[in-house]
């Protein structure tokens, strides 16, 4: 029996996760990561500039971005999150993951609407802004280790050794 036939975790749920090998879930989450964090740095600049306005906006279009990034991650999350066996180490740890990732979405949506269109950065959301990614970044620890660490939705051992054989010469 192959690694694969194993370890259901390896193989997608539906070809909606992304083929064998090839998870969408961690190609989805650079979307709300990159946003939440360029609105970070619109903070940090709108914090110092003399005219913070088009930084809060651009923060707020970010935050927005993140939030509208972050759906397909989740399905595709969820996806993954529904191959892995139950009661298991891998299955705790991403309970965990997506409890925090629910967590931060829930999090940057109230960040959403505590932004509001008056130009300013509330010191509040900047500070819950740190917050959020500090949690994000844990959740991400996370991620990867299910992902690099325990292999899940990555391919089986016996399928990546193929990319490291020397062919021989005819």
């Amino acid at each position: 029996m192959s690694d694969q036939e194993q370890n259901p975790a390896k193989r997608p749920a539906t070809i909606l996760a992304g083929p064998y090998g090839h998870p969408f879930h961690a190609i989805a989450i650079t979307i709300p990561i990159g946003a939440w964090v360029a609105s970070l740095v619109f903070d940090i600049i709108g914090l110092i500039s003399a005219d913070p306005a088009p930084y809060a906006t651009g923060s707020r279009v970010l935050i927005a971005i993140g939030l509208l990034g972050s759906i397909p991650a989740i399905i595709f999350g969820i996806h993954d999150y529904l191959r892995i066996p139950d009661r298991t180490r891998a299955s705790s740890a991403a309970t965990i993951h997506m409890g925090i990732n629910f967590l931060v979405c829930g999090a940057y949506l109230f960040q959403f609407f505590l932004r509001t269109t008056t130009g300013e950065i509330p010191m509040f959301a900047f500070v819950f802004s740190i917050v959020s990614l500090l949690f994000l970044s844990f959740s991400g620890w996370l991620g990867g280790k299910l992902a690099y660490r325990w292999g899940i939705r990555v391919a089986a051992e016996t399928t990546q050794g193929e990319a490291f054989r020397v062919p021989e010469r005819p």
